[in-house]
């Protein structure tokens, strides 16, 4: 019974580091030590065995969970007719959203607590948000993802489609750049979708450019992008040491039956 108890934390934490709970790590770091044998010869067997019992529920719960996230996590976005992971079941996770507004929409911010540095000696990310219909929901990131630990966050709704938050440090594009980069520093708009685009489409975007529009918000300059093929749409800015690319698509049946929401939601990103 103890192996068992092992190999599923293990699992868990191979294939989802940030979805292991503290309680996980307590009572894997109690088998280590040994401290339920010891218990247990000391005549304590009662108390412990229904203890036990309650541990083996969470971890059965738990590894249930990991399976699950780690099934969506290979296979990336979920497609169409399958059921998104709901932000609820992403243990380890601090959720960010709010609760709906009026017309059905809520709003993300990323938590001050949530990890991610993306390397040593980087400073923590600046905080960003957008909004999204109420039926969208947070996804596993994989590491195999195109842009591997890049990738800060993922949405995704069955119906509608999907989204991604890619936050890299600009020092990897430029050498000349202060703790304040800007959007302007790191290059005009043109050329911004030129260098960057593929981390997004993983691919040459020339000739897929449908549109450029530059947008200003509380001293924080915006280049907004839309491409064709793939159905894409792209909001870059940057902010302290790091290049924020907000990537919002669709199949092409989503894109013409939501256009006008994943728009909103394109708009809707901003660093706070």
């Amino acid at each position: 019974m103890r192996t068992a108890l092992l190999t599923s934390g293990s699992f868990c934490w191979t294939y989802q580091p940030q979805a292991v709970p503290s309680q996980s790590l307590v009572v894997q770091s109690s088998l280590e030590h040994g401290t339920c044998r010891t218990k247990a010869e000391n005549g304590l067997v009662h108390e412990e065995a229904e203890n036990f019992s309650g541990i083996l529920k969470r971890r059965s719960v738990l590894l249930s969970a990991g399976v699950s996230l780690f099934s969506s996590a290979v296979l990336g976005f979920p497609r169409e007719g399958l059921a998104v992971v709901k932000q609820g079941l992403l243990a380890g996770r601090i959720p960010g959203l709010s609760e709906p507004d009026e017309q059905g929409w809520r709003t993300y911010r990323r938590p001050d607590e949530k990890s991610g540095g993306h390397g040593v000696g980087w400073s923590p990310i600046i905080p960003y948000l957008f909004s999204v219909p109420q039926d969208w929901e947070e996804v596993p990131v994989s590491i195999a993802d195109l842009g591997g630990t890049e990738i800060d966050l993922r949405f995704g709704s069955s119906k509608e489609g999907r989204l991604s938050v890619i936050v890299a440090p600009v020092l990897r594009f430029a050498d000349n750049l202060d703790g304040d980069a800007t959007i302007e520093k790191i290059g005009r708009p043109e050329t911004v979708i030129n260098a960057f685009g593929p981390e997004v489409i993983g691919e040459n975007v020339e000739g897929k450019v449908m549109s450029i529009n530059v947008v200003q918000d509380s001293g924080r300059t915006y280049y907004q992008y839309e491409l064709e093929p793939p159905h894409v749409l792209i909001t870059a800015t940057a902010a302290g040491n790091r290049l924020y690319l907000f990537n919002v698509t669709g199949s092409g049946l989503q894109w013409k039956r939501h256009y006008k929401d994943l728009k909103k939601i394109a708009d809707s990103f901003r660093v706070v």
